[in-house]
């Protein structure tokens, strides 16, 4: 089982935190938003993941390769890099991909983070799309079911046809299967808003010429396409219990910790107040400061300062002020 994953993406709206770290590579409460796709699958497929394809764009390739080697090879799982050169949509995005795309894999997009749930059966589909049942389906694309059976994917749709909101995830039992129908877009020259050629657009050739889909659900998707979202979904997974305080991993001295909070391996915090709602990451560095409802990126450094809602990038340094926050990696503000 291969995981193809589109990366190219500049993440424009999280900057500056992504204006030197890709958007997938951020770290929320100690792993990547990748490493969290990759573990998610692992758990809940009937065949493990054995491959990854990262599609990078050029402006981050050079950064993202080590750090996406070092996650394979802690996940077990063999790594292989290209480059989408130009920003034509999700559907050209994969197809860059195109040596890879044979044999059953998963796409899925890398801005979200998921709670798979329960495992799944691959079974008796073509084409397995994960879902999440949504309120108000007029922001998302949607697929619209007959029975157990897909037979429409609809963006943003007015009336209520469906509630299943497209989260991009999609298992394709042949990718070759798919890599056709982006060739049949590029061939008839269909395109999307902006001139782009969207993935939905391919799926919906392959429902056309017979292809089985079905839909599956996750138990919880959360956004980290904005700042606001990143600080909601490290909320939650602060608040799951799924990260904690580990006595072991870091240095805490005359330090009170208010849960929930998370506090990565190597960092060290004296004379502090942390949380609720506080991420220090790795190797960060709190010293006489109140933190809440704040992120604190690996290798930071925080001296006398009272901040809440804010985001402190990898390696920058704040000095005393009691303010809200938002500088980008190796900033320094005194």
């Amino acid at each position: 089982m291969k995981l193809v994953i589109p990366m190219a993406g500049r993440g424009k709206r999280l900057r500056p935190q992504s204006s030197v770290t890709p958007k997938p590579l951020l770290s929320v409460c100690g792993r990547s938003m990748v490493e969290r796709i990759i573990e998610g699958f692992q758990g809940t497929l009937p065949r493990p993941v054995d491959e990854c394809v990262f599609i990078l764009g050029p402006s981050t390739e050079r950064e993202a390769r080590p750090i996406l080697k070092t996650i394979c090879a802690r996940q077990k799982v063999q790594p292989h890099f290209v480059v989408q050169h130009e920003p034509l949509g999700t559907a050209h995005a994969v197809a860059v991909a195109d040596k890879h795309l044979s044999g059953e894999g998963i796409v899925v997009y890398a801005d979200t983070v998921f709670d798979m749930g329960d495992p799944v059966t691959l079974e008796g589909c073509d084409v397995m799309v994960w879902v999440k049942h949504v309120e108000d389906p007029s922001r998302f694309g949607v697929a619209v079911r007959q029975g157990e059976r897909v037979i429409a994917f609809v963006e943003k749709p007015q009336k209520l046809i469906s509630t299943e909101a497209l989260i991009g995830i999609y298992y394709v039992r042949d990718l070759a299967d798919l890599a056709r129908s982006i060739q049949t877009l590029f061939d008839q020259d269909i395109q999307g808003k902006g001139g782009e050629y969207y993935l939905t657009d391919a799926f919906d050739d392959m429902l056309k010429a017979g292809g089985i889909f079905k839909t599956t659900s996750v138990r919880h998707w959360l956004d980290c396409g904005t700042l606001e979202a990143f600080m909601a979904t490290a909320r939650h997974l602060m608040r799951e219990g799924s990260q904690d305080v580990d006595e072991g991993t870091f240095t805490a001295q005359q330090s009170v910790f208010i849960p929930p909070v998370y506090v990565g391996p190597g960092a060290v915090i004296t004379d502090s107040v942390i949380g609720p709602y506080a991420c220090i990451e790795q190797n960060a560095k709190v010293q006489r400061s109140v933190l809440r409802d704040t992120i604190v990126f690996e290798g930071a450094s925080v001296a006398g300062t009272v901040l809440r809602d804010s985001f402190v990038g990898a390696h920058a340094r704040i000095t005393p002020r009691m303010t809200t926050v938002n500088i980008g990696d190796y900033s320094e503000l005194r």
